[in-house]
């Protein structure tokens, strides 16, 4: 093949809107692009090239010819640039392959219409509605279906010819109350198809029209004194109710709606769209696009509007996105400010850097799969909680009194995932009176940290406090009063629901319970409670042991602690000798001591 001449080439190709595509040395499509001037757009390939990123100078390399059509408008070039990548493939496109993966459902073009789930999409058979990337609510559709109407569900070909030749029977279907035996011709073909009607307005959205259908036969049936049949009517529209209550409703008055997000980092591209149809979300989906070149989001946000309102079957005459391409497009796209409409592309873009967020823990998890198992949890508790940093060093507190009896605190210390006990603390409250949690817990978190700072000591990676928002406040507050809020993560595990609080956000985070970040976090909420628990106890045992021997007139709560602790038990202070207690307390207060216990065992 002659060398290519990109000059001459450049010269022939007009300044319309339209689609170029690049050929390599073997006569393969290579790449397929839009322009809303050819000879701009192809001409900035080659006459920039010291400006491209290394894919695209690589693509370049390979360029061998160029063809290209010209259309009316820019939404022209768009639609006949998907088209083309999904016939050619190219390799430097990103590749709109018709997607197999999610299911649909068919309702048939046939004498009493099936509805049925293929994941097959044949237009020639039917009306195909989805895909379906959420699988559980199709799956609630069609319960929803089987409970309103009674709709055939076998493979017969009932012809007129067939059914009144009485080639069929009834099935157990019939019997059981799921069919009305059409194969019989026990069900009229209009009554039959009204259903059908009412199936397709609800696979669009419109549920108004079968649920007027539905309160139209109850008070005709109510009318007539057939109350066994309205009861039946009435059931289905509860039922009706009963979906309309669990689907996810936005305003009605924003009518029929498309929302497309997208972010994008070096690798990759994340959109989330939704089809929003007279106030119902009827389909969402969340993906993710390899780039192959250097591709803008804007550019990207065009070609996905198309390929999205193609797979969703959308008309939609209004698009809401976070960005605006530079681009004539046949519908109304809009970035709103404020109102219901802020609210839903609020909504889309929460799923998308939600799903991008996901995307990259899961590579970051897959990364270090050679990593020990303590790492890779604390990967995922990093991502989970969207921390900068790895908690390898961690501190939990907590609470403990009983009856506001004996306050105490303790304060339990993980480092790489594991309990280091030398680092434990226990904590006598001493500044607040009574049981107070919130207080207590800014007592402790407050002189923990005033220590650290005074010792010059690290502070931890994160900080946890066994509480929900009360006691996570009163923690942040004690870290304002030292000058160190913002510096180390914090966080509150509440008990209820185990949900995760942060610092000024009254929504909590709900971890997965099968999540291995979720268990570390409660490992140590829990390990934190035994520490603070077992404090507790001790100080009441010996609380109790010391209220004891207050009976002994002269006998001091310095001496009682100094016998408990030589002795060990009340026991054996009774049975020692006034020679052992003279070698320790003096012979004073060891008469008063021995003549105490004897009185006391006179009395008994």
């Amino acid at each position: 093949m002659p060398e290519f001449n990109y000059k001459d080439e450049l010269s022939k190709i007009p300044f319309d809107p339209g689609v170029y595509r690049y050929f390599d040395e073997t006569g393969e499509v290579i790449y397929v692009g839009k322009a809303k001037s050819l000879r701009n757009r192809v001409s900035s390939y080659f006459l920039k090239s010291n400006q491209h990123d290394r894919k695209t100078k690589r693509l370049v390399s390979q360029i061998r010819r160029i063809e290209y059509t010209i259309v009316h408008t820019e939404w022209d070039a768009l639609l006949l640039e998907n088209q083309l990548i999904k016939q050619f493939q190219p390799k430097f496109n990103i590749l709109l392959k018709d997607d197999k993966t999610y299911p649909f459902i068919c309702i048939t073009d046939e004498r009493f219409p099936r509805v049925y789930v293929t994941r097959e999409l044949d237009k020639k058979r039917g009306t195909f509605y989805g895909p379906f990337a959420n699988l559980r609510s199709m799956h609630t559709l069609l319960d929803m279906f089987k409970s309103l109407y009674t709709i055939r569900s076998c493979h017969l070909h009932l012809s007129k010819e067939n059914v009144e030749a009485g080639k069929f029977k009834v099935c157990l279907e019939y019997h059981i109350g799921n069919c009305k035996g059409p194969c019989e011709a026990l069900q009229e073909e209009s009554d039959y198809n009204v259903e059908i009607e009412q199936i397709h307005h609800m696979l669009k959205g419109n549920l108004s029209l079968p649920q007027q259908y539905f309160k139209e036969k109850m008070l005709s049936a109510a009318e007539q004194m057939a109350f066994e049949q309205a009861h039946s009517w009435k059931t289905k529209i509860e039922h009706l109710s009963n979906f309309q209550s669990k689907a996810t409703v936005i305003n009605p008055k924003i009518g029929n709606v498309d929302v497309l997000t997208i972010v994008s980092d070096e690798e990759s591209a994340y959109l989330n769209f939704m089809k929003i149809t007279e106030g119902y979300m009827i389909a969402t989906q969340t993906f993710e696009v390899k780039k192959k070149l250097d591709e803008s989001d804007e550019d990207l946000l065009a070609m996905m509007i198309v390929e999205m309102r193609d797979k969703y079957g959308t008309g939609a005459k209004e698009l809401i996105s976070n960005l605006k391409p530079d681009l004539e497009l046949k519908l109304d796209l809009i970035v709103p400010q404020i109102g219901d409409k802020k609210k839903l592309l609020d909504m889309s873009m929460k799923n998308v850097m939600y799903f991008r967020r996901e995307k990259a823990e899961r590579r970051e998890v897959e990364n270090s799969a050679s990593s020990s198992k303590k790492d890779r949890i604390l990967i995922k508790l990093k991502a989970d909680l969207q921390i900068k940093t790895l908690p390898r060093h961690i501190e939990c507190f907590d609470n403990s009194n009983i009856q506001g009896t004996n306050p105490v605190a303790s304060m339990v210390c993980f480092k790489e995932g594991k309990a280091s006990k030398k680092d434990y603390r226990h904590f006598n409250i001493k500044t607040v009176v009574g049981p107070n949690d919130f207080a207590s817990m800014n007592e402790i978190v407050g002189r923990r940290y005033l220590r650290l700072i005074a010792e010059n000591e690290p502070l931890p990676d994160l900080i946890i406090v066994d509480g929900g928002k009360g006691q996570l406040s009163a923690a942040c507050d004690a870290l304002k009063g030292l000058g160190i809020y913002g510096q180390v993560p914090i966080i509150g595990i509440a008990k209820r629901l185990e949900e995760i609080y942060f610092p000024e956000d009254s929504l909590p985070l709900y971890i997965d319970k099968r999540s291995e970040s979720l268990k570390l976090i409660q490992q140590i909420r829990d390990e934190a409670h035994r520490f603070a628990i077992t404090f507790h106890r001790d100080k009441r045992s010996k609380g109790s042991l010391v209220s004891e021997l207050d009976g002994v007139v002269g006998v001091g709560k310095v001496t009682a602690t100094k016998l408990l602790k030589h002795f060990g038990s009340i026991r054996a202070i009774r049975e020692s000798s006034v020679e052992t207690l003279t070698a320790l307390i003096g012979l004073d207060r060891a008469q008063k001591v021995r003549s105490y216990f004897d009185t006391m065992a006179h009395q008994d």
